[in-house]
């Protein structure tokens, strides 16, 4: 296992800063915004993913005390954990099927 130093946290932490304004600029319904769908999707992807990678809580306070868009990811984030842990301890059935549908 590799583990960040803090100039790279730093880094992610601008980067995911950056991506979750334009989510919460969109979101807001700017009208100044310009809404660049696949971009959109792309902040939402590169959000997901630094999310994933780092704890967010930890590394990410202020972010996450200041947008909603930043909350919303590690909410949904959170709860597809638990899904997904629930899911094959007591669905086996469904974890199959939601397996075979991901491929």
């Amino acid at each position: 296992m590799s583990y960040l130093s803090q100039t790279q946290i730093s880094s992610l932490a601008t980067t995911a800063a950056t991506a979750a304004a334009y989510l919460d600029t969109c979101d807001s319904g700017a009208r100044f915004a310009r809404l660049d769908p696949a971009y959109y999707q792309a902040c939402a992807r590169l959000l997901t993913t630094i999310f994933s990678v780092l704890d967010a809580k930890e590394a990410f306070p202020d972010l996450l005390s200041q947008s909603p868009a930043a909350q919303n990811t590690l909410e949904c984030l959170q709860m597809e954990r638990q899904i997904r842990s629930s899911c094959a301890g007591y669905y086996p059935q469904l974890a199959v099927i939601l397996k075979r549908a991901a491929v």
